[in-house]
């Protein structure tokens, strides 16, 4: 019984690959470690299995909490259920780090507009006074321009 799985299901080979590579390089870092294809494909299709089972079983746990949205800790007592339960702490780690790492970046990006904007100000300041002083020659230039539309108008015969 062959069972063929959809491309949107599939996890990237790529990743599987880099997954795999990394922790078996941090448990013998002494070895170069290769995959057989068919080892990629068993390693995919088992994290692919294992997150169908993961999520259905999240499902149910928000399900009985009449809610319609999975959240962490519905994959935390997912994993409990599961007999997973040793994956709880290091998973919940990793979450916090994550969400460090974004608030962080996230803030820099809030920061950084900040200086942005104080940047343009301070350009938009330099402008205006340099502007000051050249503002007759400005003027002089803006009344050239409506005097060649007046001029391009009375040649069309218009006005």
């Amino acid at each position: 019984m062959e069972k063929v799985v959809s491309e949107a299901e599939e996890l990237p080979k790529a990743i599987v690959r880099r997954v795999v590579k990394d922790k078996l390089s941090d448990c013998s870092p002494d070895y170069d470690i290769n995959i057989h294809k068919d080892a990629l494909l068993a390693f995919a299709e088992s994290a692919r299995i294992f997150i169908h089972y993961l999520s259905a079983t999240a499902n149910d746990v928000c399900k009985e909490s009449r809610r319609q949205t999975i959240n962490s800790e519905d994959v935390f007592k997912a994993l409990e259920e599961t007999e997973f339960s040793e994956f709880v702490k290091p998973l919940k780690a990793s979450l916090a780090e994550f969400k460090k790492k974004k608030k962080k970046k996230n803030d820099g990006k809030k920061d950084g507009g900040a200086a942005k904007e104080k940047e343009v100000k301070k350009k938009r300041k330099i402008e205006e006074s340099s502007g000051k002083s050249g503002s007759k020659s400005k003027q002089k230039k803006g009344d050239n321009d409506n005097d060649n539309e007046e001029n391009e108008e009375d040649d069309n015969g218009n006005e």
